[in-house]
């Protein structure tokens, strides 16, 4: 204390000290509960398949609705933002199909799905384990010699590894037809000038892009709702906060990993 008192700039370097332990000691928790997972992935398991489907009509069927709408409106607000800000018709009408499609298969239709999938399936994951983990229900599983971490973690990770792609080339698809309604009836675009610059714009490459996003995404998504609600502690406090950092980590990750994809195509 004395020293710290002596030395005015010592506050910040023990707070940045503190973040340095604390930034450590999660990667590494982190780690570690990878390793858990990859070592549970391939032991083999029939108990576990029931879990598996439940979670894919979990993490796909059920987060149609909101992907989809999502998609619509935000291929919808491409269009408008694109055809202003490309300043004359004639130049819209033959450019406005490709940016909202590249956006939307490159950038847009990942990131957003992701995102919606982390607010619904991550928080729902990270509450229900963190349930389970309070009420001793996984320590129960334990002395039924059941693993917890293949029967509850790897069907959760593997659903959202599996179905998030599956959900951003439904998203991408609506996402063009949304920005072709905008063009043709309230911009009074011709459309099919709008589907030829789109369709004739997309390549490989760009569905490649936005396939590894949507996995490695769903990947993060998965792994940060699992390992927050499996580790949840201190009762129903313990399960909001494991159910906060879960969303908040996910989409961190989202974004950090994003950038990282996109750098690697460039």
């Amino acid at each position: 204390m004395a020293i710290q008192a002596r030395i005015p700039w010592f506050g910040p370097i023990q707070g940045l000290g503190h973040f340095s332990i604390w930034l450590v000691q999660e990667l590494g928790a982190i780690t570690l509960f990878v390793g858990l997972f990859i070592r549970s992935l391939v032991i083999r398991s029939h108990n576990a398949s029931g879990q598996l489907l439940a979670q894919f009509n979990f993490v796909g069927v059920a987060s149609l609705p909101l992907v989809l709408l999502t998609a619509f409106f935000t291929g919808g607000v491409l269009a408008l933002q694109s055809f202003y800000g490309l300043g004359s018709a004639s130049l819209s009408e033959n450019q406005l199909g490709n940016l909202v499609a590249l956006s939307m298969l490159r950038e847009l239709g990942p990131v957003l799905a992701a995102l919606m999938i982390t607010s619904r399936v991550g928080a729902a994951m990270a509450a229900e384990l963190g349930t389970m983990r309070v009420t001793e229900q996984i320590d129960a599983l334990t002395t039924l010699a059941t693993n917890p971490i293949r029967y509850l973690v790897v069907p959760r990770i593997l659903a959202c590894f599996i179905m998030l792609p599956l959900l951003v080339m439904l998203a991408n698809t609506v996402g063009i037809w949304g920005g072709w309604v905008v063009s043709v009836h309230v911009l009074h675009l011709d459309g099919g000038a709008y589907m030829n610059s789109a369709f004739s714009s997309i390549g490989n490459q760009d569905i490649l892009m936005g396939l590894i996003k949507a996995a490695v995404f769903g990947l993060m998504i998965g792994l940060m709702a699992t390992y927050h609600g499996f580790n949840a502690s201190n009762g129903a406090a313990g399960v909001g906060l494991a159910t906060t950092r879960a969303v908040v980590y996910g989409a961190v990750a989202i974004l950090v990993s994003d950038y990282f994809i996109t750098a690697a195509f460039i």
